[in-house]
C-alpha cells in the first residue's frame, strides 16, 4: 500500500476511535453521577489496576507498554471529566477564595522583611524591587528567614530560588518541607558579579577569594583563569565583601554586587565576571498568611508521590488534560523516607480561570500529599 492509502486507512480508524471515545465519555459521566449518588470517591485504584491488567492481557506483547500508557492517560482524562461534571468545591478552594476577597488590591509598599546576609546582599536588592520602602532585617541563614516569617517576627521574607546559570538553590527546596509559608510575589534580578578588594590591592596580589557558593559557580570560567588563587565559600556575597573590608590581609578579594563597592569602601578589580551576561536570579517573597493579589498568574505547589511506576506521570497527565502549562518542575528526596520525592511545580495559570479552579478542586485526587504554596505575579 502507498503512503496515501495507509493514511486514509488511519483516518477511517481514527473516525471509529472518535465515536468510541464519545461513547465512552458519555458512560464515564454516568459512572461519575452514580459515584456521586453513592457518595463514592472518583478514584477506584483497585478497579483501575484490574482494568489495566485486563487490557494488557488482550494486547500483543510488543504493544503492552504502549497500551498501558494510552489507557492510563484515558483513565486520567475520565477522572478529570467526572470531576468537571460533578464539581465539589474543596476546602482549599474556599480558603483561596477567602484570601482573594480579603487581600488588598495593592501590594504593600512598606513592610518588615527578612533577608539572609548583610547590607548589599542580592536578597536586599531584590527586596528593593518588591517593596518601595522595606524595613530589612538581616539573618545569618535561609532557615532563620523562614523561621522569622513563620513565627511572625517579620511580615515577609525574600529568598533566592533559582539562577539562570547555576540552577536551583537546593537548600531552599529542602527548607520548604519543614516550614509553613505562602509565596505572595516573585521577581527576577539581573546579577552582575564584581571582583572587589581593599583600595590599593592589585589583581596579581590576590591569593584568596571569598563568596557564596552560587556566585562562585556562576563565575567558574573566570576563576579558573586565576592560577594559584584559593576560592573559599562563605554564607553570602555581601558578607564576603564586608569581611574583606574588615580584614587585615591585603591579598584577599570577594565576589559581590556593585552596591558593595561603595557600601564597604572597596575597589573593583574586575567587572561582570559571571560566565553569562544574561545571569538572573529569581527571588520569592514569602508570608505566613495566604495573600493573593489581583493579577496572580503563577501558582506553586509541592507534591509527594509514592515510589511506584507512573506516579509522577499521573500528575503530569492531569495537568495536561486541564491545559496547565508547567514552567518549572524540581524534585528533591525527602529525608528519612526511602525512595520518596517531593516535586515542586510552578504552573502558569490565572487564578480566575476555570482550569485553576478545577485544578484546586482536583488536588486531593491527584496525589496523597500536597502543599499549596500560593498564587502570585512576578515583578519584572
Amino acid at each position: 500500500m502507498s503512503l496515501e492509502e495507509l493514511r486514509k486507512e488511519i483516518d477511517i480508524i481514527d473516525d471509529t476511535l472518535v465515536r468510541a471515545f464519545v461513547d465512552r465519555m458519555n458512560v464515564v459521566a454516568q459512572v461519575g453521577q452514580a459515584k456521586k449518588d453513592g457518595d463514592l470517591p472518583v478514584l477506584d485504584v483497585a478497579r483501575e489496576r484490574q482494568k489495566l491488567a485486563d487490557i494488557a492481557s488482550k494486547l500483543p506483547p510488543e504493544l503492552e507498554q504502549y497500551g498501558y500508557a494510552l489507557w492510563s492517560m484515558l483513565f486520567e482524562i475520565s477522572r478529570g471529566y467526572q470531576s468537571a461534571m460533578n464539581p465539589q468545591p474543596s476546602a482549599l478552594r474556599k480558603e483561596i477564595e477567602g484570601a482573594m476577597s480579603s487581600t488588598p488590591n495593592l501590594f504593600p509598599p512598606k513592610a518588615t522583611v527578612a533577608c539572609q546576609g548583610v547590607e548589599g546582599a542580592y536578597s536586599q536588592l531584590a527586596c528593593g524591587k518588591l517593596f518601595k520602602h522595606p524595613q530589612v532585617m538581616y539573618f545569618g541563614s535561609f532557615e532563620s528567614v523562614f523561621a522569622a516569617v513563620e513565627n511572625g517576627f517579620c511580615q515577609y521574607g525574600v529568598l533566592p530560588l533559582e539562577n539562570s546559570t547555576a540552577g536551583s538553590v537546593t537548600q531552599i527546596y529542602d527548607l520548604m518541607l519543614n516550614h509553613k509559608f505562602k509565596i505572595v510575589r516573585s521577581t527576577r534580578l539581573k546579577v552582575d558579579h564584581n571582583l572587589v578588594a581593599k583600595r590599593g590591592t592589585r589583581l596579581e596580589d590576590v591569593k584568596e577569594i571569598f563568596s557564596h557558593p552560587q556566585a562562585i559557580s556562576q563565575c567558574s570560567a573566570y576563576l579558573e583563569k586565576l592560577k594559584g588563587v584559593k576560592v573559599t565559600p562563605c554564607a553570602n556575597t555581601a558578607a564576603a565583601a564586608e569581611s574583606v573590608a574588615k580584614s587585615q590581609r591585603t591579598d584577599v578579594a570577594a565576589i559581590s554586587s556593585h552596591s558593595c563597592i561603595e557600601l564597604y569602601g572597596l575597589e573593583r578589580l574586575a567587572a561582570d565576571i559571571q560566565d553569562r551576561g544574561n545571569n538572573y536570579t529569581r527571588f520569592i517573597c514569602i508570608s505566613k498568611n495566604l495573600e493573593i493579589y489581583p493579577g496572580a498568574d503563577k501558582t506553586s505547589l509541592m507534591m509527594v508521590t509514592p515510589h511506584r511506576p507512573g506516579s509522577l506521570y499521573q500528575i503530569l497527565a492531569r495537568f495536561y488534560t486541564l491545559g496547565l502549562n508547567i514552567i518549572k518542575l524540581e524534585s528533591r528526596p525527602i529525608p528519612g523516607r526511602d525512595f520518596e520525592f517531593m516535586f515542586y511545580f510552578d504552573l502558569e495559570t490565572s487564578v480566575y480561570s476555570d482550569e485553576f479552579i478545577r485544578m484546586v478542586d482536583d488536588l486531593n485526587t491527584i496525589c496523597d500529599e500536597f502543599q499549596y504554596l500560593g498564587s502570585y505575579s512576578e515583578v519584572i
